[in-house]
């Protein structure tokens, strides 16, 4: 599962030690130490997925993310010394498909790695991979894509996780902590309110009026639901 990987970090001594482990284990790894250079050569290469420092010069982490998330569904796994949960929940907000509170290990970063290309399919597409309709709403799992009423939607991998889990299984209420055990486990700090995030910005995305949502559903005092027909407004 060999992929091309740029590494953003002002710190030079552990970025280059990030390269030397994604290199031994075939990966194409580029590095760069502030946020302009992160921004532009993501452009220029488009790489699988980009491992992103938070606090950098010139252009920080999260303005970095925010930007590419409008140009491209590049991997983003983003590094940060602040451990607040609001923190945490702003990167998932902005598109970051996981999040990694430092210090970390070496070794824990290309478990990351590994699980984040896995999931976004560098391998072979999942078993038994097929289209699901709910409404207007069409969730294909093989090529990981949404569309509402034909008009594709952009996703992140959090989100599409939720929604692909739900379409399994139309009306049923989800807790968020089963949300949140289909999403892998986006971070260690993450929490139950992640899903609310997740909900929220899928909402905007998914829904005609996202404060009066008609298809994902709360249910109040249990969590969420993908409704198999549109609610009453």
């Amino acid at each position: 599962m060999c992929a091309q990987v740029l590494v953003a970090d002002d710190d030079l001594r552990q970025a280059e030690v990030v390269r030397r482990y994604l290199t031994a284990e075939g990966h194409d790894a580029v590095v760069v130490h502030d946020g302009r250079a992160a921004l532009e050569t993501a452009r220029r290469l488009r790489p699988d997925l980009l491992v992103l420092d938070v606090m950098m010069p010139v252009l920080d982490g999260l303005q970095v993310c925010q930007t590419l998330r409008r140009e491209s569904d590049v991997l983003v796994l983003m590094l940060t010394a602040r451990t607040t949960e609001d923190d945490l929940l702003i990167g998932l907000e902005l598109g970051a498909d996981d999040y990694l509170t430092k210090p970390y290990s070496p070794r824990e970063l290309m478990a990351r790695v590994r699980t984040l290309l896995r999931r976004a399919g560098r391998g072979a597409p999942p078993a038994g991979a097929e289209l699901r309709r709910i409404g207007p709403i069409e969730i294909d799992t093989a090529a990981h894509q949404v569309t509402v009423a034909g008009v594709r939607v952009d996703c992140t991998r959090g989100e599409f996780a939720i929604l692909a889990a739900m379409a399994e299984q139309p009306n049923r209420v989800f807790t968020r902590a089963q949300l949140l055990h289909h999403t892998h486990g986006i971070d260690r700090s993450s929490t139950e309110r992640t899903i609310d995030v997740h909900v929220m910005n899928l909402r905007r995305k998914i829904e005609p009026d996202p404060q009066r949502p008609a298809w994902l559903v709360t249910v109040f005092g249990v969590g969420y639901k993908l409704a198999a027909a549109a609610a009453p407004r």
